[in-house]
């Protein structure tokens, strides 16, 4: 199993992630996207992301924006895999 960050491996990692916000035991992100297509095309490149680290956010689409809730619920919070995996989708992301 994953160990739980610290909190100040959380503050550290968000440091490097401006886009993500703490919230609970979470990381989230809500992203906008141009057009619904353009929403729907982003979900589907994390979702490949996330098969490929077997690590898979909650995604919420509405129309054009996306959130991104990121937690590693086996292991009760926020581990390193959603760290890596908040990178990845900040690359992937337009």
């Amino acid at each position: 199993m994953t160990a739980l960050l610290t909190e100040s491996d959380i503050t550290a990692a968000l440091a490097d992630l401006p886009k993500w916000q703490r919230k609970g035991q979470s990381l989230t992100q809500t992203i906008d996207c141009p057009d619904f297509p353009a929403a729907i095309a982003l979900v589907n490149r994390v979702a490949e992301a996330a098969e490929e680290a077997n690590h898979h956010p909650d995604m919420d689409i509405r129309w054009r924006t996306v959130t991104f809730t990121l937690s590693t619920h086996s292991a009760g919070g926020i581990t390193s895999l959603d760290v890596m995996l908040a990178q990845r989708i900040d690359n992937l992301a337009p």
